[in-house]
């Protein structure tokens, strides 16, 4: 037997879009991992990793740029909860093997709702301008593989990748 599906949370009864109400849950710790990459050729990776791309410090403006966009998620992603998040972290790690960049992002609340949506949105910007910043160098660089790794803390529970 098959288990009926749970109402849809952003819909109401006419099958509007709304935004869930979550003031009746628990505030507790949330974390969320997500990682991504960006797939260039041997020789951008070392232009970039030699500082030199044309528009200057590409890893050091991407990562601030994924950290700035976790802060604005809920002004990008419609129906997402404005959080007060208290930690931001954004890894850029060079990959000879790829080759190219993996980007790594998590963040951290304590909340009634989850940050998972946070940490997508910071590793997709901090891609995307990883590939602005340096596409005078390569316009044909790939940004991949943008996943959730991991999630902690709320009603649904532990998720790991």
């Amino acid at each position: 037997m098959t288990k009926p599906a749970s109402p849809l949370t952003h819909l109401d009864a006419q099958g509007q879009a709304q935004m869930v109400d979550v003031s009746a849950k628990v505030a507790t710790v949330r974390v969320a991992v997500a990682a991504g990459q960006v797939r260039m050729r041997p020789e951008t990776l070392a232009a970039i990793q030699n500082g030199d791309a044309p528009k200057g410090d590409v890893l050091g403006t991407a990562r601030l740029a994924g950290i700035m966009a976790a802060k604005q998620t809920a002004n990008l992603i419609p129906l997402c909860h404005p959080l007060p998040i208290q930690k931001v972290e954004v890894q850029i790690t060079p990959d000879l093997d790829l080759p190219g960049y993996q980007i790594q992002a998590e963040v951290r609340i304590k909340a009634e709702t989850g940050v998972e949506m946070e940490a997508l949105t910071a590793v997709s910007v901090a891609a995307l301008t990883l590939y602005d910043m340096a596409k005078a160098l390569e316009k044909s660089m790939q940004i991949e593989a943008i996943r959730l790794v991991s999630k902690t803390g709320g009603k649904s529970g532990d998720y790991l990748a």
